[in-house]
């Protein structure tokens, strides 16, 4: 498809996307709407960044649109799972936006916030639902939701899910569905978790995969700088008093790391924030804003907490630490890649990080320039790039599945810690 005209969405749809700019639909927007608007389950692997909360939103709406009829009291029509409040907000945003001309009923609901306010706008029931699993069982359990009449769910970034432990929660929400419905499931990975995670949820779904896992990587300008871990702080200093890194985000393992590298930039005479699970909702909130409007140029940020980051003109990402998932590395990176534009990606990595950044060379199928850093002089002792890979990465999403085999039990670990408090990762 040429045209989002092509795709037969009702003219009020076309109206908020021509008012918009936007007329061309995205590679996974154009395979995935025709199916959704057929009434079809739906496996979709796409990296954020790609279009993929319009694929599912438009034929949603168009199916709202032509189908008008009150939600049930406490219920909903349609039910969005997000790993995190941040992304449920964006997704929230867009329903609105491209729903502008229809107006349809929509509530939010997650962790850090009151649950007055979210039991008053799910009384009377709402057409689209964005929720996190762990408050929205919170409502299930006390009764203030009813997902009987539930037509449509969507599960987001499920393979992020999978990683913060929420597949028992997702399980037992699911549970209070109905059996006749419309599973629409995306995620940027295609883990063997995943699949069968399809294979239990999904009926004769479409497969649609668009942007496999190492191509946002290509379009990010790479390179590892090799630091002792106590010199970090200060060379991550020392590379932000760069004014062409106008718009960075830095990313840490830890909240309290996080905490402590915000600290120390702020010492430097940076303009800085951090997001992370322990800030409250109005924290995170005010330092995303601030982020966008450039009152600061430097947010530090956890991998949970930047799952829902979508900031146009971030120039960099600086890996602080290594993430401890290969797969966590690109969907970082690929906030300075955004819509098919250029982006720079600095990784520190210490002694005690080499087999992290091992995996990370083996999952994007590439070695990234590297520099050394660890003499006295703090000069690059070593600038050339290593060697090529020797497999290249092949079309599809099998040799996802058969690399990330190996984080396997990190991603075990993480998410067995997850899943003892999942409903304070949505908090």
């Amino acid at each position: 498809m040429n045209q989002f005209s092509e795709l037969g969405l009702a003219g009020p749809i076309l109206k908020a996307l021509t008012g918009e700019g936007y007329s061309t639909p995205t590679p996974i927007q154009a395979k995935a709407i025709p199916a959704v608007l057929a009434g079809s389950d739906l496996l979709g692997i796409a990296q954020t960044g790609t279009g993929k909360t319009a694929a599912f939103a438009l034929p949603i709406l168009h199916r709202l649109a032509h189908t008008r009829r009150p939600a049930a009291r406490k219920g909903c029509r349609v039910l969005v799972l997000s790993p995190t409040r941040e992304l449920a907000s964006q997704i929230a945003d867009s329903f609105r936006t491209y729903g502008r001309h229809l107006r349809p009923s929509i509530a939010v609901v997650f962790g850090g916030v009151g649950h007055r306010p979210q039991i008053q706008a799910l009384a009377g029931g709402v057409d689209i639902l964005i929720a996190t699993p762990g408050r929205l069982l919170d409502h299930i359990s006390a009764r203030t939701i009813d997902l009987k009449g539930t037509e449509i769910l969507v599960l987001d970034e499920a393979d992020r899910m999978l990683d913060m432990g929420f597949v028992k929660p997702i399980r037992q929400i699911i549970s209070h569905l109905p059996v006749r419905r419309q599973t629409l499931l995306f995620s940027a990975t295609m883990p063997q978790e995943i699949d069968a995670l399809a294979g239990t949820f999904l009926r004769n779904p479409v497969k649609v995969a668009v942007a496999p896992v190492a191509s946002t990587a290509e379009r990010v300008s790479q390179r590892v700088i090799h630091i002792e871990s106590q010199r970090k702080r200060a060379l991550l200093a020392e590379l932000l008093s760069d004014p062409g890194m106008s718009r960075t985000l830095v990313f840490t393992r830890t909240k309290r790391g996080a905490d402590r590298v915000a600290r120390h930039l702020e010492d430097a005479g940076i303009r800085v924030a951090a997001i992370h699970g322990n800030k409250s909702q109005k924290q995170r909130e005010l330092a995303l804003n601030a982020f966008r409007k450039a009152k600061i140029s430097v947010l530090v940020a956890t991998d949970i907490a930047a799952r829902g980051i979508d900031v146009d003109g971030v120039s960099h990402v600086i890996n602080y630490e290594l993430p401890d998932v290969p797969e966590d590395y690109v969907h970082r990176i690929g906030r300075t890649a955004r819509a098919g534009a250029s982006g720079s990606a600095i990784s520190l990595c210490d002694v005690a990080e080499r087999s992290l950044l091992r995996s990370i060379e083996r999952l994007i199928r590439q070695s990234i320039s590297a520099e050394d850093r660890r003499s006295d002089t703090g000069s690059a002792a070593d600038t050339r790039p290593k060697p090529a890979a020797r497999a290249k990465a092949r079309p599809g999403h099998s040799d996802d599945r058969r690399i990330s085999r190996r984080p396997d039990r990190s991603r075990r670990q993480r998410s067995s810690k997850s899943g003892r408090s999942y409903q304070h990762a949505t908090a």
